[in-house]
């Protein structure tokens, strides 16, 4: 079989190269450039992602091909970040990421390479049950990125391997040391891919306008002004500058909500403000191309790394209204709520609205 990996220069990747060449296969490897820096923001990584991927191809053998996506990565994923954060909410591009450049325009620029399937290095696993394909969680609980992938397709998922969804981490890095592989000891990627190591607040004030406004409580106690309510998550406790407020508590202040129409943070030290039992949420896809049932029970994830949590899903129109079995922290708009059920990912939505206390659905 032939098979183009998408080679980021990192660790995952290379190791998933080198099980598919000794599986037999012929294999490529692809670099994309995804972001393209310009003056406003020039630190980037990607020259020295793509000189490692080239070292890792010299070393398996292997022909090494280069694609350009930035165009497509700003119009299809970026401008959508932008108008999230714009829109006081925290979006979640990596999502979109996978779906519209490393599983469609990457997968497009494999076949028209003459491969017959594509490879990343993701902790996932596809399996082919009566003519459909499923997409089960890589079994490293501590990497598994299913959450990332939700949003993928039959199309998309029949035509990919995950090599690394059987394996551990340290077993990857064992295989790419006793490999000789260039990169064996590199640290991992952190965070949004075109920001990487550099500080989020002076990004993205390279592209949105920071407006500054009130720090206020539910109950309207003006504490303070914020820089820009876009530099700020729910359940935030770091950076807000309040240290100088005293409080007979002396308990710590986190991110409750935000006024969009008046530009104002509302933080409280009392947690219950940002518990919800209910979400709805937009934009569903569906592994399998169309939901299990009009309403059904499985478990959800609202952010990566979260312990599964019991749940009953009910499809209304183009939304889906998420009923918790327990209470739910810090549960953001813009995120992904991802469905599951055991080790089968089902699919998942951007979070649009919670029952948290400040802002969220009305009550019934």
């Amino acid at each position: 079989m032939r098979v183009m990996v998408g080679l980021s220069g990192g660790v995952d990747s290379a190791v998933a190269a080198l099980l598919l060449a000794r599986g037999g296969n012929a294999v490529e490897g692809l670099f994309m450039h995804n972001w393209r820096e310009d003056e406003r923001t020039p630190d980037c990584r990607a020259e020295d992602d793509r000189r490692d991927a080239v070292a890792v191809a010299g070393r398996l053998g292997i022909p090494f091909h280069v694609r350009d996506f930035s165009a497509a990565y700003w119009d299809d994923v970026f401008t959508q970040f932008l108008a999230e954060y714009a829109a006081g909410r925290t979006p979640n591009p990596d999502v979109l990421c996978n779906r519209e450049i490393k599983f469609r325009r990457f997968l497009d620029a494999a076949h028209a390479l003459g491969a017959d399937r594509i490879a990343t290095g993701h902790y996932a696993r596809v399996r082919e049950r009566d003519g459909r394909h499923q997409l089960l969680r890589g079994i490293d609980a501590g990497k598994d990125q299913s959450y990332f992938l939700h949003a993928l397709g039959q199309a998309q998922l029949a035509a990919t391997l995950f090599p690394l969804g059987e394996m551990r981490k340290p077993d990857v890095r064992r295989l790419a040391r006793e490999a000789g592989l260039p990169i064996h000891a590199k640290k991992d990627s952190t965070g949004i891919c075109f920001i990487g190591e550099r500080d989020f607040r002076s990004f993205l004030a390279h592209y949105l306008p920071a407006r500054p406004g009130a720090i206020r409580t539910p109950a309207g106690r003006t504490l303070g002004e914020h820089s820009g309510i876009m530099y700020y998550t729910l359940g935030q406790r770091q950076g807000l500058g309040l240290g100088g407020v005293r409080d007979t508590s002396h308990r710590p202040w986190y991110v409750v909500g935000k006024d969009i129409t008046s530009g104002a943070l509302i933080v409280a030290q009392d947690e219950h403000w940002l518990l919800s039992r209910r979400l709805t949420a937009s934009a569903l896809t569906w592994v399998d191309g169309m939901a299990p049932a009009p309403t059904f029970r499985c478990t959800a994830k609202t952010r990566y790394r979260q312990d599964d949590q019991d749940c009953e899903v009910r499809i209304t129109a183009a939304t889906a209204e998420v009923r918790f079995a327990a209470p739910q922290r810090a549960v953001t708009p813009g995120q992904a709520v991802v469905f599951y059920a055991g080790d089968c990912c089902l699919g998942g939505g951007t979070i649009e609205m919670t029952d948290a206390a400040y802002g969220g659905l009305e009550p019934n």
